[in-house]
């Protein structure tokens, strides 16, 4: 197949997953609920017909290999999650398995000084648990145990979560010449959270993770790009943050005498905007928001907010926050109102691997593409493979920058220019030493 017609085939894949939800009507797919069986199943059946051989590790990632020149061959990795948001679009996550797949394909069988493993991770956004990352974490041996005792709404934690999907319906590497249909001839063999710590690869023999991504936002379509190399994937904070004052009939307390809690709210809120936009590259959002008691006839006691701090550089996005939190101090002194507030995540900037980056460059440059690059305002699973191998991610354009909406897409020449620069930089990793 060529480029378009790998393309053409890679969006309709990514349709075809978006069919498999949790509700009715719209996509919703999280962490180990039951449509991701039928994910697997389709993706087993894909990796199969490459040639590829498939297992799944403990925590519910799905992975194919496509063998090297020599079993001891390095290994080369790509690939993104298959979970989804809430109301999802069918294109986060999912294009960028789909992509890896079709470069395996586009080799025709031919094989490289490195061996390809195709990573669907399992979980990513963080819906079902309030933790993100759960698939990549156990990849790069930085599962923590304490988060098999998380629980999701309704109580199930994530240790239950992993017997009841019944992973042993793939725990056993599955050769190409067997079926293709992944649930036939299985013998059950029960995994065990417990084996975890085994899904963690061995950093020796990791030299490399690729993943594609769509944007997310509006940076490459506003500039013209189909494509953008990421350099960075930015830090953030998010906090809790609260405005204590006083509740009070609406009609009898004079203005002078008040102490309003949203009054003060809003006025750091417009704050929180305007600091965000003297400093470049730095995002500050205002997401979250709950008066209290929540009347329209009882002046608020109390609001409660989130705030959402993000930049490519620790320590800018470090003195914004605490620059934030001084002007939220200084608004609430002068309101007589009390401030609480609480760090509740704290996530590194990830700068992207230089060498990687700059292979990427040239494939884009030998394909005739134009090099852009750019710093990822989301949070990808390549920044926690980073910590165990040389990551870079590749960007395609966000047309509308819709993302997280049931309206997110691609363009179709944007998916091929994406096969088009992937297989070139293998072929120059294959060229080159690795």
């Amino acid at each position: 197949m060529n480029p378009r017609q790998l393309a053409h085939e890679a969006i309709e894949r990514c349709q075809q997953l978006a069919r498999y939800s949790e509700e009715a009507g719209r996509l919703t797919r999280t962490f180990l609920s039951p449509p991701m069986r039928e994910v697997h199943q389709a993706l087993a059946g894909w990796m199969l017909e490459l040639g590829m051989s498939v297992r799944i590790d403990a925590v519910g990632n799905l992975i194919g290999h496509y063998p090297g020149q020599t079993p001891e061959a390095p290994l080369l990795l790509m690939g993104s999650h298959v979970d989804t948001v809430r109301d999802a679009g069918p294109y986060d996550g999912p294009l960028g398995v789909m992509l890896a797949l079709a470069l395996v394909k586009g080799l025709e069988g031919q094989r490289l000084p490195f061996a390809l493993e195709v990573i669907a991770f399992s979980e990513e956004e963080g819906v079902r648990y309030g933790v993100p990352f759960l698939g990549s974490k156990a990849v790069a041996g930085r599962f923590e145990a304490g988060f098999l005792k998380l629980r999701d709404a309704e109580g199930q934690t994530v240790e239950g979560a992993i017997r009841a999907f019944g992973l042993e319906h793939l725990t056993r590497l599955i050769q190409p010449t067997e079926p293709t249909s992944v649930s036939s001839g299985l013998a059950p063999v029960g995994l065990e959270p417990a084996q975890i710590p085994q899904a963690a690869y061995n950093p020796a023999r990791v030299k490399g993770y690729l993943e594609f991504h769509i944007e997310q936002g509006p940076v490459l379509e506003a500039q013209g790009y189909p494509l953008g190399i990421v350099e960075a994937i930015v830090g953030q904070s998010r906090l809790e943050v609260a405005f204590r004052g006083q509740a009070g009939h609406a009609g009898t307390t004079p203005m002078h005498l008040r102490r309003d809690a949203l009054a003060g709210a809003a006025e750091w809120m417009t704050l929180v905007e305007r600091e965000a936009r003297a400093e470049p590259g730095l995002v500050a959002t205002v997401g979250m928001i709950a008066a209290l008691p929540g009347a329209s006839n009882v002046i608020p006691g109390e609001v409660q907010m989130s705030l959402d701090v993000r930049h490519a550089y620790d320590e800018v996005r470090s003195l914004a926050v605490a620059n934030l939190i001084t002007r939220a101090q200084q608004v609430a002194q002068r309101r007589g109102l009390e401030l609480f507030y609480q760090t509740r995540y704290e996530q590194p900037a990830v700068p992207c691997d230089p060498p990687l980056n700059e292979r990427l460059a040239q494939a884009l440059e030998a394909e005739g593409y134009p090099v852009h690059h750019l710093v990822s305002g989301a949070g990808h699973d390549a920044m926690i493979m980073a910590s165990l191998c040389p990551s870079t991610m590749l960007f395609l354009r966000s047309p509308g920058g819709l993302s997280h909406h049931p309206e997110e897409s691609v363009w179709p020449e944007d998916v091929e220019a994406a096969v088009r620069v992937g297989l070139a930089f293998l072929r120059n990793m294959a060229d080159g030493p690795f």
